[in-house]
C-alpha cells in the first residue's frame, strides 16, 4: 500500500534521500504494477512568476526519477500545468484593469502588456521551461486546459459526480473540526486544529453550496468566469444547471458533452493521480496538514477513483535571503531564471539535491552566494581526489542530469575573486584577463572562455545585486593627509608591505605578504598562529590599507585588490 515518506533518517541515509525514495518507489511499483513504467509527477500553476519555491515541486521528483532511470527502470516525469485554474489575483506591477479577468481560466486571461505570448499562462510558463532546460530537467508536459476541454477526463468527472455524497462526507470530516460550536475531536490536538483551520479545508471552494455538494464547477458561458453555483444535477441524463453569480446568466448543460468546467481542486488532484497512474508526487507543507489537499485526496482517490495514492513526501519552504516563505501573490519574487543568472546550473541543482525535502533552506542572492560557490568548489576538489573527504552523492546528482554532464566552468577561480575583479575593473575585459593571468603563475588563465560561465554570473551579480555605493572605487591620487598622520608602527608595516610587492606577484604570494607584514612588524615569526590580539592588529592594518587604496575601510580581498591595481600603482598609494 502506498504511503507517505517523511524523509527523516539518521546516519549515512541522511546523505542520500534520493536513493531511499528511489528504492521505496521501485519496491512499491514492483508490488503495484510489475514491469510497467514508474510515474513521478509535479504540478505548477502559471498564475504568476514560477518562483524558486515552486522549483522544489519539480526538482524533488526529477532527482528521484533520474535515480530510478539510472537503475535501469523506465520512469516518466509528468509536469501538469494548472492553466485551467481560475485567475485569482492581479500581481503587483500589472495594470489593475486585469481585475476584470478574475475568475477566468489562466489560459484565457490576456498576457501582461507587451508580452509575446498568447495568454497569461503561456507568458509565465515560458521562463520556467527555459530554466528547466538549462537545469537538465526533462518532463512530459500536460496542459490541464487541453485535458479538460478535450473531454479527456469525462469518465472521471462522471465518477466524481456519481460519488459526490461520499466526497462531501470525506470533506465534511474536516469542515466540522474548525467550525465554531462544534464538539472537539479528542483525537486532534491543538496544533492540528490550528492546522486544519489554516489548511483551506473550511475556506476553499470545495464544491459545497446552499444548493448541495457538486465537485464539478462550470465556467460561465457568457462571462467565462467560475463564479458559478450548480443548482441541480441529473445523474441519469448528466444534465447540470448552474447560475452565474457574476453576470446572472443561467444555463443547463450536459456533462456528456460539456467541456467548459473542471473538478474542484481537492477532487481534481486525486483524480489525476488515478488518471496518470502516479507513483510519486511531493507537495508543500501547506498540502500536508490535516484536512488539506493531500490528506483528503488519499481518501478520495481510493473511494472514488479506485486507485492508491502516490508516495507523497512533504517538502519545506524555500527562503530567499531571509524571507521565510515565497509566494507569487506578493509580486516580484526570484525565479529559477533569476537564480541561473548568478549560479551555474549544477550549483543551483545542488541546493535542492543536498537537502532532504522536509528541510528548509535559503537561496542566497547576497554575499552568502560566494560561500555557496566555495562549498561547491570544495566538493569538486573532493570528487577529483585533490582533498580527502567523504563522498557526497548530492554532488553527482547536481552535476549529472538525464545521463549527461551539465556545463561547468573549466578553470576554477573562486566566485568571490571573479566578482572582486569585475568590481575593481568595472568589467573591462582586457584588465580582467590581465589580472586572471597573474592570479596563479603555475596555472594561469589564458582565455576568458576558460572561466565561463562563472565569470558572466559574477559580472551579473556585481552589476545587479551590489549597490553602487558598495562598489569599489580606487583612488585617483594618494591620500597625502592620511599618509602624513601615520604612526611609526603603521609606517613600518606599510613599508614591509610595499617592499615585498615586487617579489610577491601571485595571489598566494600576496596573501602571505599581507598577513605577514603585521607579524614581522610586531617581532613575531611569519608562521606564528594568530592570537586574538594579533588578529585585531591585522584587521586594523587591513583597514588602513583599504582606506589608502579605495577610500573605505573594507573592500575586495586585499590580495585580489593589489593584483587588480597593479604593483606600481599600489606602491604609489601605499608608500609612506
Amino acid at each position: 500500500m502506498a504511503h507517505e515518506v517523511t524523509g527523516q533518517s539518521n546516519g549515512h541515509e541522511d546523505r542520500d534521500w534520493v536513493d531511499r525514495f528511489a528504492s521505496e518507489l521501485i519496491a512499491q511499483a514492483d508490488r503495484k504494477k510489475p514491469g510497467q513504467a514508474i510515474t513521478c509527477a509535479s504540478g505548477l500553476s502559471p498564475s504568476g512568476p514560477v518562483h524558486l519555491g515552486n522549483l522544489r515541486e519539480v526538482m524533488t521528483p526529477h532527482l528521484v526519477a533520474d535515480e530510478v532511470r539510472r537503475r535501469g527502470r523506465e520512469c516518466v516525469h509528468v509536469l501538469s500545468w494548472d492553466d485551467f485554474d481560475r485567475f485569482r489575483k492581479v500581481p503587483a506591477g500589472v495594470d489593475p484593469s486585469w481585475n476584470q479577468h478574475i475568475g477566468k481560466p489562466l489560459s484565457r486571461v490576456p498576457a501582461p502588456a507587451g508580452s509575446e505570448y498568447p495568454n497569461w499562462a503561456e507568458h509565465f510558463k515560458a521562463p520556467m521551461r527555459a530554466a528547466l532546460a538549462e537545469l537538465g530537467v526533462t518532463v512530459r508536459e500536460v496542459s490541464q486546459t487541453s485535458m479538460y476541454t478535450s473531454g479527456a477526463y469525462r469518465e472521471q468527472i462522471f465518477a466524481a459526480m456519481a460519488h459526490r455524497h461520499a466526497i462531501d462526507a470525506i470533506l465534511d470530516q474536516y469542515r466540522t473540526k474548525g467550525r465554531t460550536g462544534s464538539a472537539p475531536d479528542p483525537t486532534v490536538n491543538d496544533a492540528e486544529a490550528l492546522a486544519i483551520q489554516g489548511s483551506g479545508a473550511s475556506t476553499d471552494d470545495d464544491g459545497k453550496s446552499t444548493t448541495g455538494y457538486f465537485p464539478y464547477k462550470p465556467f460561465c458561458s457568457r462571462c467565462d468566469k467560475d463564479l458559478t453555483t450548480v443548482t441541480h444535477y441529473d445523474d441519469d441524463t448528466t444534465e447540470l444547471h448552474y447560475v452565474c453569480n457574476a453576470c446572472s446568466f443561467q444555463e443547463a448543460v450536459r456533462l456528456d458533452s460539456h467541456t467548459n468546467g473542471k473538478l474542484v481542486w481537492k477532487v481534481d488532484w486525486p483524480m489525476r493521480w488515478a488518471f496518470e497512474d502516479v507513483d510519486f508526487e511531493p507537495s508543500g507543507v501547506d498540502h500536508s496538514s490535516p484536512g488539506s489537499s493531500y490528506v483528503v485526496g488519499k481518501q478520495i482517490v481510493r473511494k472514488v477513483f479506485h486507485a492508491e495514492p502516490p508516495i507523497g513526501p512533504m517538502y519545506a519552504f524555500v527562503g530567499i535571503s531571509g524571507m521565510a516563505k515565497m509566494s507569487s501573490s506578493r509580486g516580484a519574487v526570484p525565479t529559477p531564471s533569476d537564480a541561473l543568472k548568478v549560479m551555474e546550473a549544477p550549483v543551483l541543482r545542488w541546493l535542492y539535491a543536498r537537502r532532504r525535502p522536509n528541510q528548509s533552506f535559503k537561496v542566497a542572492f547576497d554575499g552568502e552566494l560566494a560561500r555557496l560557490y566555495d562549498e561547491w568548489d570544495a566538493a569538486t576538489r573532493r570528487k577529483s581526489g585533490q582533498t580527502a573527504g567523504s563522498e557526497d552523492p548530492s554532488y553527482g546528482r547536481a552535476l549529472n542530469a538525464g545521463g549527461r554532464t551539465l556545463t561547468t566552468t573549466p578553470h576554477t577561480v573562486p566566485f568571490r575573486t571573479l566578482a572582486s575583479i569585475v568590481d575593481v575593473t568595472a568589467g573591462d575585459t582586457d584588465q580582467v584577463l590581465r589580472i586572471l593571468r597573474q592570479l596563479d603563475p603555475q596555472d594561469p588563465v589564458s582565455d576568458l572562455a576558460d572561466v565561463e560561465p562563472r565569470l558572466s554570473r559574477a559580472s551579473y551579480w556585481i552589476n545587479t545585486q551590489v549597490p553602487l555605493e558598495e562598489r569599489t572605487q580606487i583612488r585617483d591620487e594618494p591620500d597625502k593627509d592620511l599618509l602624513a598622520q601615520l604612526s611609526d608602527s603603521e609606517r613600518e608595516t606599510l613599508t614591509l608591505l610595499v617592499d615585498g610587492l615586487d617579489s610577491h606577484q601571485s595571489l598566494e604570494q600576496l596573501t602571505t605578504l599581507v598577513y605577514a607584514a603585521p607579524k614581522i612588524q610586531a617581532g613575531l615569526p611569519v608562521d606564528v598562529q594568530p592570537t586574538p590580539e594579533l588578529k585585531a592588529i591585522q584587521r586594523k592594518f587591513f583597514s588602513l590599507v583599504y582606506r589608502l587604496l579605495v577610500t573605505r575601510d573594507t573592500g575586495p580581498r586585499l590580495p585580489t585588490l593589489l593584483i587588480s591595481i597593479g604593483t606600481e600603482r599600489a606602491k604609489k598609494f601605499l608608500t609612506p
